[in-house]
């Protein structure tokens, strides 16, 4: 190859790698222009105040309400149960994999456990609807077929992964050198690990637990199928709750004429969920660059 046909190859590279990011920037850019002016168009006729501070949410009914908080308070309480299964699990599983788990089992550990991921949400959903929940009825006779305990854990389990995969990075980020200090000074390797690889990586675990929290919020098919289809504003586990991404899913089957107020729904629920995730990303970001220690 050339001199001069090497020069043009990577021009072409690197003008197809440039098109290849101005178009994501334009598809993202398109998204929240659509989300924006569908959302407008519904807050033209509904109080944004309302919406917000509502408590009754029936935008399908013949005396619609349009208090969104119910879907908030589902949404928030099926992450809650997520976070709490999948926050110490995956915790505890990056700190074996990075500090106590041989090089052998930690390469084979590593990739089975990010293959969960891989698994369809769908079939996550089904696993909560058929099997969670009739087992969660056995100790707990009076919950409801439909609620937020079994989405919840089931949640919790599939986000778990993420939690595990990117608190691991963060963790074997650690400069070798902390480890052998503390060592050094007669810490066993339990006592190294928390009290100073931890704090050294903590940074990036928080991170972490934010992007955790971000994906918790906007699962759809999990909630969809297993946590039932009843917007309420309450804290009970046990009881059907509809999530704002259920409730987007349920509008969008098809059985609303678009255009409509109630169609628009689900523009202004999206744009909510949006600036939520969107808010936590940029913590995520925050805490990433702010707190002390190494990330990955």
């Amino acid at each position: 190859m050339t001199g001069r046909t090497r020069v043009i190859l990577e021009g072409l590279v690197e003008r197809a790698l440039a098109a290849c990011a101005v178009l994501s920037i334009a598809v993202t850019a398109g998204i929240v222009i659509v989300l924006a002016w569908e959302a407008a168009a519904f807050f033209r006729e509904v109080s944004p105040i309302a919406f917000l501070t509502g408590r009754t949410w029936t935008p399908l009914f013949i005396d619609p309400q349009y208090g969104v908080l119910p879907l908030v308070a589902g949404t928030l309480l099926v992450t809650a149960i997520a976070l709490l299964v999948a926050v110490p699990a995956g915790l505890v599983s990056a700190l074996y994999l990075s500090e106590y788990a041989p090089g052998r089992v930690r390469r084979v550990a590593k990739p089975v456990l990010e293959l969960l991921a891989g698994v369809p949400t769908v079939v996550y959903g089904y696993f909560a609807l058929l099997f969670v929940t009739p087992m969660l009825r056995t100790v707990l006779p009076g919950m409801s077929g439909y609620n937020a305990l079994a989405p919840g854990l089931v949640m919790g389990l599939m986000i778990l992964p993420l939690v595990s995969s990117l608190c691991e990075d963060a963790l074997s980020a650690v400069p070798r050198g902390l480890r052998e200090a503390a060592f050094a000074l007669g810490a066993t390797r339990l006592q190294a690990a928390v009290g100073v690889v931890l704090p050294a990586a903590v940074s990036g675990v928080a991170s972490a637990v934010v992007l955790a929290v971000s994906r918790a919020i906007g699962e759809t098919m999990i909630v969809a199928i297993a946590a039932g289809q009843q917007p309420r504003l309450t804290a009970n586990p046990l009881v059907p709750v509809e999530t704002m991404t259920a409730f987007i899913v349920q509008v969008s089957l098809g059985d609303v004429p678009a255009g409509t107020r109630e169609f628009r729904t689900i523009f202004a629920v999206g744009a909510l969920l949006f600036c939520g995730t969107f808010v936590l990303n940029l913590c995520s970001d925050w805490l990433r660059r702010r707190l002390p220690g190494v990330t990955p």
